[in-house]
């Protein structure tokens, strides 16, 4: 895919430049300097590309840093076009300098987004990935194994395992891998073909058991990884730290206060009040279809739990009978759920209309109020019930430090699909690694999830 990037990013700087060239008002001839810049454009941006480091296999599909070195090349290139225009005496006019650049770098980064989709999807269907070799303890073997099978856009194909002594005949119950010991990584991975090694922390695989392994694997072409053990915890809140000559990973707090969640309820609250103005004659018309279909009245008031504990008043669009929740008792044994939460994909309680509006997740539209009062965001954890928090643990408990949400990470990664373990996952992922960034790309991504209506019950 590099490989088709290259010239097509080249053909892009050329166009872009050539287009903001044309409006110019006085003509540009063939061999004019304007001319020859667009040509040089075409070689130069893949080379400034390549020298910042965005054509790198490990940086290629990443996202942030990826964009990161395109906004770098950017920079550097208008940084050499004023100073050639002023040193050469070129007199570039400076709608190429300060207009045609950013165009250009724009489109690479949208033409990047878009690559990036298509190799997810490559390897979410176990293409193009890369095999790897996990090392370490057999526990942290099996949950790194079991988080890569899960998230297969990540890139990654497990092709086998290297554990401690006691722990291969465990690792190798639990799956259908080879498995050799600590001493085995170079022959397995070469046996195997693998492209990486990626080593869990434990105290086998410590400082000197690294450098030996990172020794045995120059020369190899393989990459080698470590996970810290830290999964949940997001890149922009881990940092490196030299510390005489010991490099040290520094985690940062995760930040619930503070300037960006004055903004975020700021946010909130005029998307909130904007949105209710907007959708105010559909609102009305699903109250009027809600009350026309079943008995009952049109919104349904619940109890849920908000930050800090504090309990609110949830609304929602009546989807199911009046008095389904003195049915639970009976409905007890098709339960789906693997946890705290009550799941039947055909609840008999639901109301046609309500299961189109549950299909659409229109009868959540009303929690725009409590996002307009406060008591909601529109990002953030599953509001859950009081009867879920009295059995919450301490790590559980963690997604009551912000505010519940109208979406959220478990909106767009499959709802009522997902199991009771990945629902917290989720929703702990959220609490730890929040900034305004994440909030907008999963209000971008709930549209999709909306329209697919997976999990949806």
């Amino acid at each position: 895919m590099i490989t088709v990037l290259v010239p097509v990013e080249g053909l892009v700087a050329g166009v872009a430049s050539l287009a903001v060239i044309l409006t110019l008002e006085e003509p540009v001839t063939a061999g004019s300097t304007l001319a020859w810049s667009c040509v040089a454009l075409v070689v130069g941006w893949p080379v400034l590309l390549g020298l910042t480091g965005a054509y790198s296999s490990r940086v290629f599909g990443t996202g942030s840093d990826e964009y990161e070195r395109v906004g770098r090349a950017g920079l550097i290139l208008m940084a050499l076009a004023g100073f050639a225009s002023y040193a050469a005496a070129l007199d570039l006019p400076r709608s190429v300098v300060v207009v045609a650049t950013p165009v250009f770098v724009l489109a690479t980064m949208l033409g990047r987004h878009s690559a990036r989709r298509q190799l997810r999807r490559l390897w979410s269907q176990g293409r193009c990935t890369r095999r790897v070799v996990l090392v370490g303890r057999g526990g942290a073997v099996l949950e790194l194994a079991d988080r890569l099978e899960r998230e297969r856009y990540a890139g990654f194909d497990v092709v086998a395992a290297c554990v401690t002594s006691i722990d291969q005949e465990r690792v190798s119950r639990a799956r259908n891998l080879p498995v050799g010991g600590l001493d085995d990584v170079l022959a397995m991975a070469r046996s195997y073909g693998a492209d990486a090694v990626a080593v869990t922390t434990a105290s086998e695989t410590a400082a000197e058991y690294l450098r030996r392994l990172s020794w045995q694997l120059e020369g190899t072409g393989m990459e080698l990884l470590v996970a810290p053990g830290l999964v949940e915890v997001a890149g922009p809140r881990l940092h490196i730290r030299p510390f005489e000559g010991l490099p040290l990973l520094s985690i940062e707090e995760p930040r619930f206060e503070g300037w960006p969640r004055m903004v975020k309820a700021t946010v909130d609250r005029t998307v909130a009040a904007v949105l209710l103005l907007l959708l105010a004659p559909l609102l009305a018309g699903i109250a009027v279809a809600v009350r026309m279909t079943s008995a009952g009245p049109a919104l349904f008031r619940q109890e849920r739990i908000g930050l800090g504990g504090r309990p609110f008043t949830m609304l929602k669009f009546r989807s199911m009978g009046v008095g389904a929740d003195r049915r639970l008792a009976e409905l007890s044994t098709a339960n789906v759920s693997d946890g705290l939460l009550f799941k039947i994909p055909d609840d008999p309680r639901v109301t046609p209309i309500g299961r189109w509006l549950r299909r659409l997740s229109l009868d959540e539209l009303p929690q725009l109020f409590n996002v307009l009062t406060g008591s909601m965001s529109l990002v953030g954890p599953r509001p859950p019930l009081p009867v879920e928090v009295a059995r919450y643990d301490s790590s559980v408990s963690r997604r009551l430090l912000v505010k519940p949400g109208l979406t959220g990470l478990w909106q767009i990664s499959g709802r009522s699909d997902l199991p009771w373990e990945e629902t917290v996952r989720l929703d702990l992922r959220y609490v730890e690694n929040w900034s305004l960034a994440l909030d907008a790309l999963i209000l971008w991504k709930t549209g999709r999830a909306v329209l697919a209506g997976s999990g949806a019950y």
